[in-house]
């Protein structure tokens, strides 16, 4: 494997080498989050920090890399100085490179945590812990590539464990606990989805990374990029000075940080811009005061300034500020300018009295900012996600924008009922349905089907035929038959495709504000559910894909704050054209399973047959019913004279029939199950 790419002959990307040298000299930050487009370097840039990593101080032996100054209670140990097993002597050491460890999407919860070690229970008889990817990355940089798409409980584990510095393992009758300290960076393209904003909140600091526009610059990166491709070796020895000088200081930073001192005014200053954001809880002003105080001691400072704070608000406030999944992260320069002058009044008054806060968060962390950092890059990752209206839509205006934006009446919105689709299926991880998956909790052992061993069913189905088998001295003599396989029941994600009648029936403003609520209410659990989303409408003469399958739900509601309504209801169409869009993703996905949503007054005016609209419409939804398309119709009709359409086309697709006002979870309880049962 040739030398890794180095760190300082990365073109631009300012804000993400600032980000991660803070972070590597105080990994209590709480890490890095790198969103960007694909082909941006992010990858390249982390992998690259490494080598800027000072060597380790390693008891030999320890699976877990302890550090031989520290006592700790490490179940390889006990190690470290005043340790009952050295009370007055330092423990042996030798040294290493920090590591970076990487954890693949596809990691099992047993790869990351450590489980028990088979090799050791089948041949030895005893319970012993094998160390996952958690104890490998202590002291050393865990990297996620694609953390969006990494399962939720995973993502819950290793921040838990970068909160607290150590991970804690309860399973298959192991009990450990270990030290687990760790600089953790994940990237993420946000066109594949987004982190849950609990998620999002946990890393310390955000960068949005985009490739540049300037000419100069591109050429630069492509021509850097092709003398490293046609020697690894010979380029990364020209910037290895550099490189030198990165490490050099990152260890003279490490070392001037518990110098630093945060005066009150400044520490006034990050509690006022933390307010004026109306950030959640108290993580935010630990993070901003952590980095800062890291910043300074990396420009040299003994004492932290306002421009630490400025240049610690810009990375640690954009993905705090989101109050809805769809608000763009970032910061906007006005919002920021405002914010930062709220801080400068706070800095300036006294405090009130004595009374300090109590401790708010376990999080740990100081941070610290690259050499003499540029102003950092503007973080914003709002992307153009505008499209061309339909040159015939011209009926009505454009529906209220159901996204809540400053310029904009918010439609309103309820926290959705959840829909299900019924059965067990085998799809891609998520939090809708239930689904057979390769992670999730174990609900049986087999013989024939499941992932995995399932070591206490193998080692019940061997117990009893020991003594015919002769067994002698520890261990146990196991069998093919014996081998049982581990059954795991998770949650997926599914594809949601919303049909939506945008004809002139429901072209009232207040009925297509309620309705477009609904769709923006169903979209953000869709988000949280990680969920596949499409939007399809019908209105005039036909039906269009008004956004293709993504994964990205925000798309969904940019497409949806352009949708305009008027004209007669081609609803068979709109079943037509959503059939076709399910039979493709069937193909391109096929484990995905689908969920169809119709929004409808079921009334029918337009047929591309010249036939009866209403019995054409009845016809393409008895198709669904045949492909068995779990599906549910909201009936958006209004008014005190109602005709039961929608009932009708429900009836017709065998799909549940709710009211518009039953989508709210906080209205009706239970769970709705989308179709017959599979």
């Amino acid at each position: 494997m040739g030398a890794r790419f180095p760190f300082s002959a990365v073109v631009g990307h300012d804000d993400l080498r600032t980000a991660l040298l803070l972070n590597a000299v105080h990994p209590g930050i709480g890490g890095v989050l790198v969103r960007g487009e694909k082909g941006t370097a992010k990858s390249t840039v982390v992998r690259a920090l490494a080598a800027l990593l000072p060597e380790l101080d390693v008891v030999p032996g320890c699976r877990f890399g302890c550090d031989p100054d520290v006592r700790t209670d490490c179940p390889d140990g006990p190690h470290g100085h005043g340790s009952e097993r050295h009370p007055s002597e330092r423990h042996p050491s030798e040294r290493r490179p920090a590591r970076l460890v990487e954890l693949p999407v596809g990691a099992t919860e047993d790869r990351l945590i450590g489980s028990l070690d088979l090799e050791r229970a089948l041949t030895e008889g005893v319970r012993a812990y094998q160390p996952g990817l958690l104890a490998a990355a202590h002291r050393g940089v865990l990297y996620v590539d694609e953390v969006n798409l990494l399962h939720d409980h995973l993502v819950d584990l290793l921040l838990d464990a970068a909160a607290m510095g150590r991970a804690h393992v309860e399973r298959e009758g192991v009990s450990v606990s270990h030290a687990a300290s760790f600089l953790l960076v994940g990237t993420m393209n946000p066109e594949e989805g987004e982190l849950r904003p609990q998620l999002l909140d946990r890393f310390g600091l955000t960068v949005a990374v985009r490739a540049s526009r300037d000419v100069p610059t591109r050429t630069e990166v492509v021509r850097r990029r092709l003398a490293y491709e046609a020697d690894p070796e010979g380029f990364a020895a020209r910037w290895a000075e550099a490189d030198a000088d990165l490490a050099r200081r990152i260890v003279a930073a490490r070392d001037r940080l518990k110098g630093v001192t945060l005066p009150d005014a400044e520490l006034r200053r990050i509690a006022g811009i933390c307010a004026a954001f109306e950030v959640d809880g108290m993580r935010a002003d630990l993070v901003v005061a952590r980095t800062a105080t890291a910043h300074a001691a990396w420009r040299g400072a003994e004492e932290v300034a306002e421009e630490d704070v400025e240049a610690a608000v810009r990375l640690a406030l954009p993905h705090r500020k989101r109050r809805d999944p769809f608000d763009e992260p970032g910061l906007e320069e006005d919002q920021l300018n405002d914010a930062l002058q709220q801080g400068a009044d706070a800095a300036q008054e006294p405090e009130d009295g004595p009374e300090g806060p109590e401790d708010p968060d376990d999080d740990g962390g100081g941070s610290s900012p690259p050499s003499d950092p540029p102003p950092p890059e503007s973080t914003s990752d709002a992307s153009d996600t505008s499209d061309a209206q339909n040159p015939n839509s011209t009926d009505h205006p454009p529906a209220p924008a159901p996204a809540s934006t400053p310029s904009s009446t918010p439609a309103p919105a309820f926290r959705a009922r959840l829909l299900q689709v019924p059965g067990v299926g085998e799809g891609a991880p998520g939090k809708r349905s239930r689904a057979r998956a390769r992670t999730g909790r174990v609900v049986r052992s087999s013989t024939m089907d499941g992932a995995g061993l399932h070591l206490l069913g193998t080692l019940a189905a061997a117990a009893p035929h020991q003594s015919a088998r002769g067994r002698s001295g520890p261990g146990l003599e196991l069998r093919g038959a014996d081998l049982r396989l581990s059954v795991r029941e998770g949650k997926e994600g599914n594809l949601v495709l919303f049909v939506v009648d945008a004809s002139g029936s429901m072209a009232a403003r207040q009925r297509m504000s309620a309705v477009t609520g609904a769709v923006i209410s169903l979209l953000r659990d869709a988000y949280q559910r990680r969920d596949k989303v499409g939007v399809v409408t019908f209105r005039g003469r036909e039906a269009h894909v008004a956004l293709p399958p993504t994964n990205s739900v925000d798309a969904a509601a940019a497409r949806l704050r352009d949708l305009r309504t008027g004209g007669r209801t081609p609803l068979a169409d709109g079943l037509l054209r959503a059939r076709r869009v399910l039979e493709t993703e069937r193909v391109r996905d096929p484990r995905r399973r689908a969920l169809l949503v119709l929004l409808t007054d079921g009334r029918a005016t337009a047929t591309g047959s010249g036939g009866d609209p209403m019995r054409d419409a009845l016809r393409a939804a008895g198709l669904l019913a045949a492909d068995r398309v779990a599906s549910v119709v909201v009936d958006c009709e209004h008014g005190p004279i109602r005709l039961g359409l929608a009932a009708r086309v429900a009836g017709a697709m065998e799909a549940a029939c709710l009211r518009l006002e039953e989508l709210s979870a906080d209205q009706v309880a239970g769970v709705v199950r989308a179709a017959r049962a599979a």
